[in-house]
C-alpha cells in the first residue's frame, strides 16, 4: 500500500494572479454548460483536447503506472477488465465491466475470479485482444526492471511473492489461467471480494508479447483504448494521443472519445495551468487540468465574474487528513491524553487554515464522508466546531497532567494546506486553549515522509493523510489499521502499530464479501470501533476545485478520484 498518487493530490499554491478575475461559488459539474461562452452545449466528435498538468506522465506502461482506477489520461490508452463507472459524483464510485462481460465471478469463497472477454476487442493494430495478452500483461508487472505498480498482486495471487516477471520465468504465473482466447481465471490465496476493484488497474490491461519491448514499452504502448500514442518526448512531459480507428465504441460503454486530438503538456507551474486556463487563450481555450487545483488564494480571487465561476469543476475524493500518535512514544500512549487531544482540536480554525470551506470540510470519522466507503456519521468525542478545551484540561487531570503538557507535533514544511505549517499552527493554537503547549517541528517534505513512515523514527504526535485507490474502506482502513501490514523494514502506514485480533478478524471477514454493499456497511462499522481507541484525530477532507477552458464540454467528475474525466470531454 501507499498513499495516493500525485494525480489524486491537492496541490494549492500560497498565491497566484489570475489573468481574469474569477467567480466565487464554484459549481458542481452537474452546473457546468455552455452558458458561460455562449455555444452550444452538446457535445460534438472532433477538435483538440489540450491537458495542461503539472507532473509528467512518466512510465507510460500499464505495468509500471500506479493510478487510481486506470488513472486518466492512460485510461485513455489501456482498457483494463474493469473500469469506473464514468458518471458524475456518487455514481462514479461504482465499478463496471470493460474488457470483460461483467465484473468477475467469484468462486471457492472469493479465492477464484473468473472473468471473459468481450467478442470484436482489437488492438491499434486490429489484432485481437485475447485473455493470454491480459495474462502476460499482469505478468510482466512482476518484472523488477518494470516496477513501480500497485503492489495488491503480489500480495493477492498465489505464487505472486516470488515470481520475477516473464522475463526470467518465461512459464508464467500458473494462479492465472487462461483456458481459452476470451477467458482468464485468477487463484488468490486469501478471499478478497473487492476483486472488481483491483481489476481497474492498469496491470489488467493486454499487451502483445510479440510487440513488448520491455522498458522501451513506455515510448509507444500498443493500444486497446479509444486513442493511441504517437508521440511521448521526455518520459511523458509531452504526450500526443490520436484516435485509434480500431477501438470500437459498442464494446466500450464507458470512454465517449470526443475529440481526435488529444495534446498533454506537463512540467507546468501550478500557477501558470491556472492562468492559461482562466483566460483561456488559442489552444487553451480547449484545455483542462486533470492534476492541478485552485488554491485558497486564487479561489479567493475568483469571486466575481460569472464567466469564470461557471468554469470550476468540484471533486470529492476518497481522501483524510488527521493527527496521528505513535502509542510508543509518552505521553501519547495514555489513551486519556490522546482523547483531550481529540476534544481540543478546533476544526473550524483547521478548515480555514486548510482554506475554508470551499476547500476543505471537517471530519470526525476517519472514513470519508461517502457512501462507497461505508461511512457511518459518528463523533466519538464532540468537540463541536470550535474544541472543548474544558472537556480536554479534565481529561488531561486524569491522565496525571493537571497542569497541561508539553508536547511536539511534527509536519512538514511544504506550503501544502493539508500537513503544512498552516494546518500545524491552528492545531498549536486550540491546544494551547486547554493547556497543551505544543512545539513545532518543521520538516522538508522528503525528510518528513521518511521519518513518520519508518517505525525507528517515527515521531510521537504529527501531521498525516491518506487516500483510497478504490472507493472502498478496504484499502482505506486495511493499511492504516490491520497489524498484519506493520512494515519494519520499509514504508509503514501503520502509525499506531494497531495489531488488535478482533480488528484483524473482522478485516478478514469483510475481505470475503462479494457483495460491495454490504462490505460497505461493515466497514463503517468497524472504523466506528477502531476509532474508540484514539489513535488517529480525524481533521477534514479535502474539496478539489478546478478551473477548464471555455471550449470545454461535457464536464464529468466522479467520487472515484475527484478528477475531471478527459474520456467524456468534448471541444468546441
Amino acid at each position: 500500500m501507499r498513499q495516493p498518487s500525485l494525480t489524486a493530490r491537492r496541490v494549492a499554491a500560497a498565491s497566484v494572479s489570475l489573468v481574469v478575475a474569477a467567480g466565487a461559488a464554484a459549481c458542481g459539474p452537474e452546473d457546468n454548460d455552455a452558458k458561460a461562452s455562449g455555444g452550444d452545449s452538446k457535445p460534438h466528435r472532433g477538435g483538440t483536447l489540450t491537458i495542461l498538468n503539472r507532473n509528467p506522465q512518466q512510465d507510460f506502461d500499464p505495468a509500471r503506472l500506479y493510478t487510481s482506477g486506470g488513472g486518466k489520461v492512460p485510461s485513455l490508452v489501456f482498457r483494463t477488465l474493469t473500469t469506473r463507472n464514468r458518471e458524475n459524483g456518487a455514481a462514479g464510485t461504482e465499478v463496471v465491466p470493460d474488457l470483460a462481460t461483467d465484473t468477475g465471478r467469484p468462486s471457492k469463497d472469493a479465492t477464484v475470479w473468473t472473468y471473459t472477454l468481450k467478442e470484436g476487442l482489437t488492438y491499434e493494430d486490429g489484432t485481437a485482444i485475447t485473455a493470454a495478452d491480459i495474462k502476460y500483461g499482469i505478468e510482466r508487472s512482476f518484472a523488477p526492471e518494470l516496477s513501480g505498480g500497485a503492489p495488491y498482486l503480489r500480495d493477492w495471487l498465489i505464487g505472486g511473492a516470488d515470481y520475477q516477471g516473464p522475463y526470467k520465468d518465461p512459464k508464467g504465473l500458473a494462479s492465472i489461467e487462461t483456458p481459452d482466447s476470451r477467458t482468464i481465471v485468477f487463484h488468490l490465496n486469501k478471499p478478497e471480494g473487492e476483486f472488481p476493484y483491483l481489476a481497474t488497474q492498469t496491470q489488467f490491461a493486454p499487451v502483445p508479447k510479440a510487440k513488448d519491448t520491455g522498458t522501451e514499452y513506455e515510448k509507444h504502448p500498443v493500444s486497446s483504448g479509444p486513442y493511441k500514442v504517437v508521440k511521448n518526448e521526455n518520459d511523458g512531459e509531452r504526450l500526443t494521443l490520436e484516435r485509434n480507428t480500431h477501438w470500437s465504441a459498442s464494446t466500450d460503454a464507458e470512454r465517449k472519445a470526443y475529440p481526435d486530438t488529444i495534446d498533454v503538456r506537463s512540467g507546468l507551474d501550478s500557477s501558470v495551468i491556472n492562468q492559461r486556463l482562466s483566460a483561456s487563450q488559442g489552444a487553451d481555450a480547449a484545455a483542462i487540468t486533470t492534476d492541478t487545483n485552485l488554491g485558497p488564494a486564487e479561489l479567493a480571487k475568483v469571486s466575481g465574474d460569472k464567466e469564470l465561476a461557471a468554469r470550476v469543476g468540484t471533486g470529492h475524493f476518497g481522501y483524510t487528513d488527521y493527527l496521528a500518535f505513535n502509542p510508543k512514544v509518552k505521553p501519547f500512549d495514555d489513551v486519556k491524553v490522546r482523547q483531550a487531544i481529540s476534544y481540543a482540536i478546533d476544526r473550524s480554525s483547521v478548515v480555514n487554515a486548510a482554506g475554508g470551506s470551499s476547500l476543505a470540510e471537517a471530519a470526525t470519522t476517519f472514513l470519508p464522508d461517502q457512501e462507497s466507503f461505508g461511512h457511518t456519521p459518528y463523533d466519538l468525542y464532540p468537540a463541536g466546531r470550535t474544541g472543548d478545551p474544558a472537556k480536554a484540561k479534565e481529561l488531561l487531570k486524569a491522565a496525571g497532567h493537571p497542569d497541561g503538557l508539553t508536547v511536539t507535533l511534527t509536519h512538514s514544511n511544504s506550503q501544502d494546506f493539508e500537513t503544512g505549517p498552516e494546518i500545524a499552527t491552528a492545531i498549536q493554537d486550540a491546544l494551547k486553549k486547554a493547556g497543551i503547549t505544543v512545539e513545532l517541528q518543521g520538516l522538508e517534505e522528503n525528510d518528513y515522509s521518511d521519518t513518520i513512515h519508518d517505525v525507528k523514527t517515527e515521531p510521537g504526535f504529527f501531521l498525516a493523510h491518506w487516500g483510497a485507490d478504490w472507493p472502498s474502506g478496504g484499502p482505506f482502513l486495511a493499511p492504516i489499521f490491520d497489524g498484519r501490514q506493520i512494515v519494519e523494514g520499509g514504508a509503514n502506514f501503520n502509525t499506531g502499530f494497531l495489531d488488535d485480533k478482533a480488528v484483524n478478524a473482522e478485516i478478514d471477514a469483510i475481505n470475503k464479501l462479494t457483495d460491495l454493499d454490504a462490505a460497505a456497511r461493515r466497514w463503517g462499522a468497524l472504523d466506528e470501533k477502531i476509532a474508540g481507541q484514539a489513535l488517529t484525530v480525524p481533521l477534514f477532507h479535502p474539496v478539489y476545485k478546478r478551473l477548464y477552458g471555455k471550449d470545454v464540454r461535457n464536464i464529468v467528475i466522479s467520487d472515484w478520484d475527484g478528477v475531471l474525466d478527459p474520456s467524456q470531454v468534448a471541444v468546441k
